[in-house]
This record gives structure tokens, C-alpha cells and sequence, in this order.
């Protein structure tokens, strides 16, 4: 799964690297290195072109009562996301770009949890795989959500989590968010787990476990040798 990334790269290179406009309000973009569910993240989507605009981190689906579902879908699974009713919609019809540049997965050791952080050895900001949905309140105030689709984990990260968010290429963004594009068998040979030689990863300490640190000590590597040696 995918529960904490990281989004430190400024607005001037995430737009040059994903060659998107802002929405016409503007986006209160602010860095963090340690972003939590239910917190606003950036995200890119295309209606005929790339807008970049800010959802909530945890999908909430147009038909929910709760709002609070919304907990429960910061992750699709790849496999299923074409069928599972929380998605099979915005698999088809709304899929989204959600920017990052690492993220954190928890190794379980005895009785403790060791955060690992994950991140391409290029050090550029990526896009995970995404899907949105639009829910209305009883109020009538709307909420654009995300959840970020997960696939199998690569060789690089199993060893903590048997799973990781997909990190889609520069090559596969555009058929993600191609709009005329609904067939599953398409889409889905996208959802692959990410080769591990392009990436690269260390263990941190447990300041990103409060998601009330935001700030680079988040990623800081950790002072315990004999745990990163373990990791590796």
C-alpha cells in the first residue's frame, strides 16, 4: 500500500516536468514531506489538456453517504480497481496523475514498525497512477477525492511491504490520462510494479510517524546502522 509520500519540488520544475496549467483559481501548492491521507495532494488530470488542481487524499465515491468511506480508499488495488464498484467507474472515465517524489512503506520488526524511504535514484518528482471521483454533500458542497493504485511490489521494496503505489513513466502518463481511453486490457498493463535498478531507498527515522512532522527531517536517514543494514 501507499499511506505516507513526500511532495518537495517546487511548482516552477513539477510544471515543467508534467506540462500542466493551473486551475483558474490558482492551487495553494505547499511542499511536505510527509503527506497523509485525508490531506489535500496535488494532482494533474486531462480534460483536453493538463490542469493541475488539489483533491483530498482518500477517494469518496459519488453514490457514499459518508464521507468517512473515504478513509478506506487511499488505495485501489491494480488488479481489481476495472471491476470493484469504489472504482471501476473513474478506472474508465476519471483517471488522474498524483504527483510525488518519494514515499514511505513500514518494515515490522518484533513489535516496532521501521519507516523506509523510497524514491527514483534520479531524484525527480513522479506521478503515481491515479483515480477521482466528485461527491456532493447533503449541504451541497462538492469534494473531489483521489486514491492511488497499488500494484505488486518490485524486488526493491518486498523485502518491506508486498505492495507499492504504481509509478507510472513519462512514456505511460499520457495513455493514463488519455480521456478517450476506457478499455481495461489497455489500461491495465500500466499498473506495473516499477524496475527496481531505477530506484533507490534508505531507513529513516520514526519522526515521519506523526503526520504532525512535516518538514525534511521526515527523510533524514536514520542513526541506527544495524537497522538499515537489515533493511538491505
Amino acid at each position: 500500500m501507499c499511506g505516507r509520500f513526500t511532495l518537495t519540488t517546487n511548482m516552477d520544475e513539477l510544471q515543467a516536468r508534467f506540462g500542466f496549467a493551473l486551475e483558474s483559481q490558482g492551487v495553494d501548492y505547499r511542499p511536505s514531506y510527509n503527506v497523509a491521507p485525508s490531506q489535500r495532494v496535488l494532482t494533474v488530470v486531462n480534460h483536453g489538456q493538463r490542469t493541475a488542481g488539489l483533491m483530498r487524499w482518500g477517494l469518496i465515491p459519488s453514490w457514499a453517504r459518508d464521507p468517512k468511506i473515504g478513509y478506506r480508499m487511499i488505495n485501489a488495488v491494480g488488479e481489481t480497481a476495472a471491476t470493484k464498484p469504489a472504482f471501476r467507474a473513474a478506472f474508465r472515465r476519471r483517471r488522474c496523475l498524483v504527483l510525488a517524489d518519494g514515499f514511505f512503506e513500514w518494515r515490522k520488526e518484533g513489535k516496532d514498525k521501521v519507516p523506509t524511504y523510497f524514491q527514483l535514484k534520479s531524484g525527480q518528482p513522479f506521478a503515481f497512477a491515479g483515480l477521482w471521483e466528485t461527491w456532493k454533500s447533503p449541504e451541497d458542497k462538492t469534494v473531489r477525492s483521489c486514491s492511488i493504485v497499488t500494484t505488486q511490489a518490485n524486488s526493491l521494496i518486498a523485502p518491506v511491504h508486498h505492495r507499492m503505489p504504481v509509478i507510472l513513466s513519462p512514456e505511460t502518463e499520457p495513455l493514463w490520462l488519455d480521456p478517450l481511453t476506457e478499455e481495461a486490457e489497455i489500461l491495465e498493463p500500466l499498473l506495473a510494479p516499477s524496475p527496481p535498478e531505477e530506484m533507490d531507498c534508505y531507513v529513516v527515522s520514526g519522526t515521519v510517524n506523526s503526520v504532525k512532522n512535516s518538514g525534511p527531517e521526515c527523510i533524514e536517514p536514520s542513526a541506527s546502522p544495524e537497522t538499515t543494514l537489515r533493511l538491505l
